[in-house]
Parts: structure tokens; sequence; C-alpha cells
């Protein structure tokens, strides 16, 4: 199930498997950041990992895939970026709704949107979207993600420390939840992508 195999690619691959894992989290919304960080602190607990190592890793796994959505806003522009999500949106859990709602928070928080929408659930991935759109310079909207990233992948990460070895009890029934609950997720999303798949397609204008 997937929280055997999240278990397994950190326990195996570690720094590498927590960075991988964390940036697939920014492309594919069924696998969560809030259960691949506890779990990496956790086992750095217990020796397998260090604390700051895994904060790193994951931090960077997440910041290349946000980069990701920020060159996608960049490269499309605001129109053909919707008629992407209305397209192909369906593959990542990306709608029309998902960027107005994200360039509405940034409109109204400024730069700090970048900052705490990393920390938001709804908002982390597709905040990245709108700092493309407006032109934001990389290397700034690279510091204050890298800043809410950190934070974010700390805090979590931090939560598993403190579990230590009794992570591995929790896992005894959170994995069967988790499995549940990422697998109810896996099914809205894939309820999702039927359904925009079968809705009409607007004619392209010439």
């Amino acid at each position: 199930m997937i929280f055997d195999w999240v278990v397994q690619t950190v326990k195996t691959l570690g720094y590498a498997g927590v960075a991988v894992l964390m940036f697939l989290e920014n492309l594919l919304p069924p696998i969560p950041s809030e259960l691949i960080m506890p779990l990496a602190g956790s086992v750095a607990r217990q020796g397998e990992l260090v604390l700051l190592g895994a904060i790193v890793a994951g931090g960077l796994g997440s910041l290349v895939g946000t980069c990701f959505w920020y060159y996608l806003g960049m490269r499309l522009g605001k129109e053909r970026l919707e008629e992407f999500a209305s397209c192909h949106g369906r593959w990542f859990g990306l709608s029309v709704g998902s960027i107005e709602r994200a360039d509405g928070w940034l409109k109204r928080h400024g730069d700090w949107a970048i900052v705490i929408g990393r920390l938001i659930p709804g908002i982390r991935t597709w905040i990245s979207l709108p700092a493309g759109l407006a032109g934001m310079p990389f290397w700034k909207f690279l510091g204050l993600t890298a800043v809410g990233t950190l934070a974010w992948t700390a805090l979590l990460a931090w939560a598993g420390w403190l579990l230590g070895a009794n992570f591995q009890q929790v896992s005894e029934w959170l994995g069967p939840v988790a499995n549940v609950v990422i697998g109810g997720l896996v099914l809205v999303w894939l309820v999702g992508i039927v359904r925009q798949w079968q809705q009409p397609r607007t004619p392209q204008k010439k």
C-alpha cells in the first residue's frame, strides 16, 4: 500500500528518497508531506538519518517541485495556463479555480503570500503559479519559497523526531488509516480526471 511504499522508500533510499517523495508531493496530490517528513524525522531519531539532512533533503525536493509550477506559470501566461488546466490539469489535481484562488491569495498578501502559502494546504502547491504569471524574479521567488518550505519541512520532521521510536507504534494504527485516507484521495483524484475527461472541450479560437 502507499503508506508502506513511502516508509520503504525513505528507509531504503535515505535522503534521496525523502527528496524524491517531496518533489512528487508537489506534482501528485495523493502523496502528502504530512506523512513523508514526520516519517523522515522518526527515522532520524532512530539514527538512520541526520535530522538536519532530512530537513534539507525534503526542502530541496519540494523546492524543485515548486519551480516546475513557477516556470509553467511564467512561460504559459494566464490564458494558456487556464487552457492547460482545463485540458491536462486533471493529472495534477489542478483546476482553473485553483489558479484563481492562488492568484487572489498573492494579490491580497503580496510577497508574504509565497512564504505563508507554503504552510497552507490547498494553497501550498499552486502559489507558485501566480508568482510565475506575475513575472516575479526567480531568485526572489526561490528565496521566499525556501523560507516557507524549510519552515514546513522542519516542523513536520521535528514532530516525527519527537515521536521517535513511538512512530513505529503509531504506525501500527496510522498505516491502515493512512492507506484508507490516501486511497480516498486517489479515488477523488481519479474521479476528477474522469469528469474532466468527459467534459466537452471548448473549441480553440482561431
